[in-house]
């Protein structure tokens, strides 16, 4: 069988790789962005950051910045509305998950109208065009959506995560510069770098990975065991910054092309029912999730994953002393960063987990898990928990 692998056509990283970005434009023959953000990042200056390296290169550009921390269908449609009415030719996505998701929907519905409607791109979609030239900026480091072929809009209506699947969404252009992360909170910072270790474990021990996928994860864990704690504790840390935006990064050249597993299936309704954040749900539920998958062919993976979260000796472990040692690993990573242990923590009721089951099974994620799984099994995983 062939496998696939779909990257961005050309990436820069490095502190002060904002900079590229008027070369890529003018090399490409664009007139005028739509730069696609949020609210905060302009509060707080990081959007200026970039606005100034338009504004020296006289690059025209307009900003939309109606974008809500689990973006919603109403979001990408006046983010479309607002691409055509200012006469863009092309969109720079700055911010997290939230925003690159945002901007690659109105990309690929400005070429694809068709999908004005939003649920109908949701699943594995190949629409009929590429995306609009879209320029990423990540300015978290977790949910790697510069460089994944992945978006996920919230339906507010039927309280649904529409996790979107399209080869063509995926940004031409990602530019991950770590000095575009320095404002990060600490909570903010401590929940995206989970989730990208989340996206790391969960593509290592999905049936479809291989060798190639296996490399990106297993430097992504290395670099999050090594950096992550010190982001959180030192925002303004270089060297951490610099290894936390590269792991996010390549752990998401992995999971993009070969899928993920019932981690984010159940952190997805999180989202959609409370608006939990995506990397806190998704850290929370990993270890749970951890020991039930210990139960599938991905077994005999979990002693590697336990070497590149640095336990000493996991390599000449049983299969099952290295379950021990990597759910062990996670959960001491996650306690060292703050991360809540238990659902009723963050507001989840418990009542609603029968539903949530549902949405979970449903979710397109479901799909990837080494483990075959059913509702009754997640909604059993979801009151361990609770």
């Amino acid at each position: 069988m062939a496998q696939r692998i779909v990257l961005n056509e050309t990436a820069y990283h490095g502190a002060g790789a904002r900079k590229e970005i008027a070369g890529e434009v003018k090399k490409r023959g664009l007139k005028k962005a739509l730069l696609v953000t949020d609210k905060d990042l302009i509060k707080f200056g990081v959007a200026k950051k970039v606005e100034d390296e338009l504004v020296e290169a006289a690059i025209a550009y307009d900003i939309y910045d109606n974008v809500k921390a689990n973006p919603t269908i109403e979001n990408v449609q006046t983010g479309v509305d607002a691409f055509k009415k200012c006469g863009a030719d092309f969109i720079i996505a700055l911010g997290g998950g939230s925003a690159i998701d945002t901007a690659k929907a109105i990309g690929i519905i400005a070429n694809n109208p068709e999908h004005y409607n939003v649920r109908s791109l949701e699943g594995v979609v190949v629409t009929s065009n590429k995306s609009v030239v879209l320029i990423a900026l990540p300015t978290t480091a977790g949910t790697a959506a510069e460089v994944t072929i992945n978006y996920v809009i919230t339906d507010e209506e039927n309280k649904k995560k529409m996790v979107c699947v399209d080869p063509n969404d995926i940004p031409a252009v990602a530019i991950i510069d770590p000095e575009l992360m320095y404002s990060m909170p600490k909570g903010l910072t401590a929940a995206t770098g989970m989730d990208a270790l989340t996206h790391a474990i969960e593509s290592f021990i999905t049936p479809g990975a291989w060798e190639m996928t296996d490399m990106f994860e297993i430097k992504a864990m290395e670099l999050i065991h090594k950096h992550l704690k010190n982001a959180v504790d030192n925002p303004t840390d270089k060297e951490a910054r610099e290894g936390m935006a590269l792991a996010q990064y390549i752990a998401g050249m992995g999971f993009s092309n070969v899928g993920l597993g019932i981690v984010h299936s159940m952190a997805h309704p999180l989202g959609a029912f409370y608006d939990t954040p995506h990397g806190v749900a998704n850290a929370l539920l990993l270890p749970y999730v951890l020991e039930y998958n210990a139960d599938s062919p991905a077994k005999g993976k979990y002693k590697i994953i336990a070497k590149a979260m640095g336990v000493a000796g996991a390599c000449s472990m049983t299969d099952d002393e290295g379950v021990t040692a990597a759910i062990n690993a996670v959960k001491s990573l996650a306690l060292s960063v703050d991360i809540p242990q238990k659902l009723s923590e963050i507001g989840v009721q418990e009542k609603d987990i029968p539903e949530l089951a549902v949405a979970a099974f449903n979710d397109v994620c479901t799909g990837g898990n080494p483990r075959p799984t059913s509702i009754e099994e997640i909604e059993a995983l979801y009151h361990k928990a609770y």
